[in-house]
């Protein structure tokens, strides 16, 4: 009777045991999820932000560019939501003119604190764009409203990554990893449309030496992406569940030799 309980005792502890080192070595992996549930694309205040590092050319016109961006997505997407019949490109230009709006105060925050002085009207191009989606009837404005924005976006986001790589003002460094992440949201909205028209958009430029495009690899990015494990190719995440998986196994095998028992 002792020698069952002992071995019944000895299974809660193994599979408690178990458990607990599931889970630690499941938690690096698992996705993390926004703790407003706002849904609106805004990453947490993790960087620095307080006016510090000198401010270059290049970072007042992307300050200059992301109020523009608001100045004529915004009302682009209310029309969007007016005179299309397709309630795809409904919610995608709801969704696309509200979370501009906060994009929008983010960026005259900073252009305050920097003494950025921003525009109050589109520009030239972007007043054309919405002159045709005014012109536009219901036949044939989704697909300029699609294509339009989805140019854009597709403009500033490399640009967006120039700065968030080369800044060395914080609040503009912030203020470019938040943009990073409306333009993301906003390029897959655009294109949950299905009418996106591909062919129409710019290509990314041939390297004058193949292997050193626009997304160049040299030997210390590589060695930083296998050293966490040593063995290049090998995933961590990959690691881990396979360990897990080998615990579990061994778990159950434990509990049959002692039931055998």
């Amino acid at each position: 009777m002792g020698a069952v309980r002992s071995s019944r005792r000895l299974m809660r502890w193994s599979v408690g045991i178990s458990a607990m080192v599931l889970a630690f070595l499941l938690a690096p992996v698992s996705p993390a999820h926004a703790a407003d549930g706002s849904g609106i694309p805004v990453p947490a205040d993790s960087l620095p932000a307080k006016g510090n590092g000198g401010l270059s050319a290049a970072d007042r016109d992307f300050v200059i560019k992301v109020r523009l961006a608001g100045l004529w997505e915004i009302p682009a997407g209310n029309m969007a939501q007016e005179k299309s019949d397709d309630p795809r490109v409904v919610n995608i230009g709801k969704s696309i003119s509200a979370q501009h709006v906060v994009l929008d105060q983010l960026d005259r925050d900073v252009a305050k604190k920097l003494a950025i002085e921003l525009p109050n009207k589109p520009n030239g191009d972007q007043q054309y764009w919405l002159s045709e989606m005014k012109s536009a009837n219901a036949t044939t404005f989704d697909q300029i409203f699609i294509d339009r924005l989805r140019a854009a976006h597709g403009k500033i986001f490399p640009a967006i990554a120039t700065i968030r790589s080369s800044t060395r003002n914080d609040l503009v460094r912030q203020l470019a990893q938040q943009a990073n992440q409306f333009v993301m949201t906003h390029m897959t909205l655009l294109e949950s449309s299905g009418i996106v028209d591909y062919g129409a958009l710019p290509t990314a430029p041939a390297p004058v030496i193949p292997g050193q495009g626009p997304v160049p690899v040299d030997g210390n990015m590589l060695a930083a992406a296998h050293s966490n494990t040593g063995v290049p190719g090998v995933n961590t995440t990959v690691i881990l569940l396979v360990l897990a998986a080998a615990l579990v196994a061994g778990v159950i095998t434990t509990m049959r030799i002692f039931r055998a028992r």
